[in-house]
């Protein structure tokens, strides 16, 4: 880290319009769905909108979507759509007449598959239906993101139930999220639901990302090899936290960070963030540090004004010069042709003191490698499918028709021309700025240092 001193400390930022490199991940719930409210998310900073299918119908996340285009439309900013599938999750069932139940420490409960069943505080139900059959006495089960902790005492896979006894003293709602520490269950990746939500709603929408759902500890060995498959990465801390450790979570969030960042491809960090916010209009101290520590991880996202503050905060104090040495030397050679040309974008980037990047591109393969080598200035990535680099740090995608035409030398300056201006009003550089510029022109490509008229 760079640029922290006591001077820095107790200065404040200046409020002049800037956004953080940061992507910011929300979740649109019954609370965030409304036009006005996505207004609002929109213009405090979010880039992706996250749909939940664990919950709610087709119809439900369909208007939640109609919604967002309106919004989109109203504030002339782009957001991307992120499908995050149910996946094969257990959950608890419903209770009597919905009402949460207490548990007390030490209280023995049976725990059925029969997910018919109404819970009440001698029985609760489960959804995994060889719960009895995986599960031998010994055994914990974490609920409701690991704030109950039930101990397996006893197993009978003939009535399909599992006798149990209460950790810890709490309160038990509807559906809440189960977790079996150890256990291997028999549940497949992506299930007919998951397939169903894809191809019913997710592609007639052309929504942007998918988000493959549930963590097992032995996926972590081979981490690599499913990072080389992906094109973005998770860090479901919650989830995470039910497989290992608590006291690891942060080892793990950091380790898969550095794999994510040398690989280039966009990490986000999830779970917990500002979750005091819920109910207080100010985050904890210990969440603003942990959204800071997210940022200075590398991380690409988080998962809204706040957050934002944060963020920029965070990134100030990073040492970009040092961050791209240390990329360089990581980085196995001989490099691809068009890393190679990222890679020089930014370092003269950085030797020209250049107010950002602009970079005219088909595909948008090119900015994203870009926005790897963590430039300390934004990225403006004018390029045909905008949404899906909304999920890349430091990367501002400006949609071009007809950007195809960019290997033409004279539609090419049009098309800088404009993007310089559009660049002026978001206030991501100002007259008379030295702007690097990266574009082809024929079969060359071209590096090189404009000055803002």
């Amino acid at each position: 880290m760079a640029n922290i001193d006591l001077e820095g400390l107790l200065k404040e930022l200046p409020s002049d319009g800037r956004v953080p490199k940061t992507k910011i991940v929300c979740t649109l719930g019954p609370a965030s769905r409304s036009v006005p409210m996505l207004e609002k998310l929109l213009r405090a900073g979010m880039s992706v909108a996250r749909f939940n299918f664990s919950h709610g119908t087709h119809e439900y996340h369909q208007e939640t979507l109609d919604n967002l285009k309106i919004a989109m439309q109203n504030t002339q900013n782009l957001c991307a759509v992120m499908l995050d599938t149910k996946g094969p999750e257990i959950r608890t069932g419903f209770l009597k007449d919905g009402k949460p139940i207490q548990l007390k420490e030490g209280q023995e409960i049976t725990v059925s598959t029969d997910y018919a069943l109404k819970g009440d505080e001698s029985t609760i139900t489960m959804s995994y239906k060889k719960l009895p059959v995986d599960l031998k006495p010994g055994n914990t089960i974490l609920c409701a993101d690991g704030t109950i902790t039930l101990s397996v005492l006893s197993c009978d896979p003939a009535s399909g139930t599992v006798r149990c006894r209460c950790e810890n003293t709490a309160v038990l709602g509807e559906r809440k999220n189960v977790n079996l520490p150890g256990v291997v269950v028999d549940l497949p990746t992506l299930t007919d639901k998951d397939k169903e939500d894809i191809l019913e709603w997710g592609v007639p929408n052309k929504i942007d990302m998918i988000a493959l759902s549930f963590v097992r500890k032995d996926l972590i060995w081979f981490m690599f090899v499913i990072l080389r498959e992906t094109d973005s990465f998770m860090v479901a801390r919650g989830d995470l936290g039910m497989e290992i450790p608590v006291e690891k979570i942060f080892l793990a969030q950091k380790m898969m960070i550095y794999k994510c960042n040398l690989l280039g491809k966009p990490v986000v960090t999830a779970t917990q963030m500002l979750e005091s916010m819920i109910k207080s209009p100010r985050p904890t101290r210990a969440e603003a540090t942990d959204v800071a520590n997210a940022v200075l991880d590398g991380t690409d996202c988080i998962a809204v004004k706040v957050m934002a503050k944060i963020c920029i905060e965070a990134e100030s104090s990073l040492d970009y010069g040092a961050i791209f040495k240390g990329m360089i030397r990581l980085t196995p050679l001989p490099m691809s042709p068009l890393e190679s040309l990222a890679s020089s974008a930014v370092r003269v980037a950085n030797k020209a003191r250049a107010t950002l990047i602009v970079i005219l591109t088909r595909g948008g393969t090119t900015a994203k490698l870009v926005a790897k080598y963590r430039p300390a200035v934004p990225i403006l990535s004018v390029v045909g499918p905008a949404r899906q680099s909304l999920v890349h740090r430091g990367l501002i995608p400006l949609l071009a028709e007809g950007s195809a035409k960019a290997t033409d030398a004279e539609s090419t300056e049009v098309i800088l021309q404009a993007s310089l201006k559009s660049a002026v009003q978001k206030q991501l550089c100002k007259v008379d700025d030295a702007v690097v510029v990266l574009h082809r022109i024929g079969a060359a490509s071209v590096i090189k240092i404009c000055v803002v008229k």
